[in-house]
């Protein structure tokens, strides 16, 4: 890494601060204008650092007087707040303090998220992030990211010129359509963007300043939130149609025009046909990345790769049944057929033959073919029409069954039981967020299949005994994914998104799980190693990126771990000079 006025760091993105470019324990300079008060220094997240400035610091920066005179360190500021943090019963709580923190220090936000990852995941990001969207005009305080609605067509490039950054790399956006399983919140969607954001920071080292939250606001069609007093979006219908096409092409240009060819932009929560829709408008022109298809399949895949160990057999020996087939299910489906094609050669179609669905009107079938929407089509085959899920484990005889339908309780103990009689070591995967909405507890997977079951949820379940055996339910969080994902595209400067990366991030994941995990009967690694997991996908995705010639930082960097944690952002204190 090269110091001097053309740095060029974490993926050749100009770092104004010249944080980067500075060691870590080299000092740097936190003033970009001349001030004669330290008061705004204070002000600023980026800079501030509470108590911990120095009394070096506070002569040089003018902040004599302006705070008491102890002086802590970062990590006992970080003791004092997780304490504070566990004194909340109420997990919405917590959620508005780690936000006023990252809205006052936000390296010390940085911090207490990579050290206590596994406490406060469930806090910034599902279950409680959910609740957060649904009352976010209630506890609406300071706006976050950027907005965009109909009011700002044909000034959007000017609206994207009003964020005070200008080397974005990362942008997650959504228009609040399908915010996880809790339906449209409209503009208070924005919960989403800026959760996924701080872990991309925390789980993935990308800098805070590259990163962008933005909500499109089209309107809602909750009649709760139009009626609310404290709704802070437009009060009117989802624009649709040719209306909503025109808005979000003005947007991607835009986009384009601002940050460049290499800006990567992840779709979160848009309802299913939009979301098909855009990814395979965009996916050839931009840097496009949907985390609800894409990021979900990769982490589910990786799970069902590293439970074959358990399992026994290859992929292709499997029948997998899904109950949903939206954007999760299907695009878990295909990354399946694509992974099981990379490892035998058979063509793709012959894949999917293994894989069945089931939606609201039961198992997807030939017959049902002219009524089904486009993305549903691949997965109808020959089969009697069949409407109840029990009634389709038993026809199908699945080895594996995941739940995408984003509706709870719907792997009855019936359903269960079927998998049980059926398999050795029944593969349950209850995936629909928050907890609420998943199709089965662990507690439930685990007791009706009296301790066969290989367990895993998209919201985090306690471990659970069961005639004194321990359980380790595993989380197919897509935040094992998207963060390494998303910085391996970057260190590589990418200019598209393959599929052929999703599968290597997915094989990188699977890679992490070792013996000691196995033997609990866990499919995915622990989250408190997330960022060496993330560094580690980050190089593999990098890597294919380099072999599909995909790739813009050339040459390529010869240890591409190393690389990737060398620029992975150190929520650390630094040095004021």
């Amino acid at each position: 890494m090269s110091n001097g006025g053309d740095y060029t760091v974490a993926g050749g993105v100009e770092d104004a601060y010249g944080e980067d470019a500075a060691s870590m324990d080299q000092p740097v300079t936190p003033w970009t204008v001349s001030v004669a008060s330290g008061y705004s220094l204070m002000r600023d997240p980026r800079h501030n650092k509470g108590l911990a400035f120095t009394e070096n610091e506070r002569d040089a920066h003018y902040l004599r007087g302006l705070l008491p005179p102890v002086l802590l360190s970062q990590e006992l500021q970080e003791k004092k707040l997780m304490h504070n943090l566990r004194q909340y019963q109420v997990p919405l709580q917590r959620y508005m303090a780690l936000m006023d923190l990252q809205e006052r220090n936000e390296r010390l936000f940085y911090k207490l998220l990579v050290d206590n990852v596994e406490e406060l995941l469930p806090v910034v990001y599902t279950p409680t992030v959910g609740e957060a969207c649904q009352k976010y005009g209630s506890i609406f305080r300071r706006p976050q990211g950027l907005y965009i609605s109909l009011k700002e067509k044909g000034k959007i490039l000017e609206v994207l010129k009003n964020w005070p950054e200008r080397s974005v790399q990362v942008i997650v956006v959504t228009d609040g359509e399908r915010i996880l399983g809790l339906g449209d919140l409209g503009c208070q969607g924005m919960g989403i963007p800026v959760g996924k954001l701080s872990l991309y920071t925390a789980l993935g080292g990308v800098r805070p300043s590259a990163c962008l939250p933005i909500t499109i606001d089209v309107g809602t069609n909750n009649e709760k939130l139009l009626n609310d007093e404290f709704y802070i979006g437009l009060r009117q219908r989802r624009a649709t149609g040719q209306e909503y096409a025109e808005l979000l092409q003005e947007f991607m240009t835009a986009v384009k025009q601002n940050y460049g060819e290499k800006v990567l932009i992840q779709f979160e929560d848009f309802a299913n046909h939009n979301a098909f829709e855009l990814l395979a408008r965009y996916s050839s022109s931009h840097l496009v990345f949907n985390d609800d298809i894409q990021g979900t399949a990769s982490v589910v895949l990786a799970g069902l790769l590293a439970s074959l160990r358990l399992l026994g057999g290859t992929l292709a020996d499997h029948r997998f049944l899904f109950l949903g087939a939206g954007e999760a299910g299907t695009g878990i489906a295909e990354l399946i057929a694509l992974e099981i094609s990379k490892q035998t050669g058979n063509p793709i179609e012959e894949n999917r033959k293994k894989i069945w669905l089931v939606d609201s009107k039961g198992l997807i079938v030939d017959s049902r073919k002219e009524s089904l929407q486009h993305f549903k089509k691949p997965w109808a085959h020959e089969h009697e029409p069949v409407n109840t899920l029990l009634d389709a484990v038993k026809a199908i005889k699945p080895t594996i069954l995941i739940g995408t339908s984003g509706v709870g309780k719907q792997f009855t103990k019936e359903v269960v039981e079927a998998m049980a009689s059926l398999n050795e070591k029944p593969l349950i995967m209850a995936l629909s967020n928050p907890t609420s909405q998943a199709e089965c507890t662990a507690e439930e997977a685990y007791t009706w299949t009296e301790g066969r079951a290989i367990f895993a949820s998209g919201s985090p379940f306690e471990t659970f005994e069961y005639n004194g055996k321990i359980f380790v339910p595993g989380q197919a969080n897509n935040a094992y994914i998207f963060p390494g994902f998303g910085l391996g595209v970057i260190i590589s400067g990418a200019i598209r998104v393959h599929d052929d990366m999703l599968l290597a991030a997915s094989e990188a994941l699977a890679a992490q799980v070792t013996k000691e995990h196995y033997e609990k009967g866990m499919i995915y690694p622990p989250f408190s190693d997330i960022r060496k997991i993330s560094a580690n996908i980050a190089a593999k995705v990098a890597a294919k990126a380099y072999e599909l010639g995909l790739a813009s930082h050339l040459p390529q960097p010869k240890d591409l771990v190393k690389y990737a944690e060398s620029c992975m952002y150190s929520p650390r204190y630094r040095t004021y000079r």
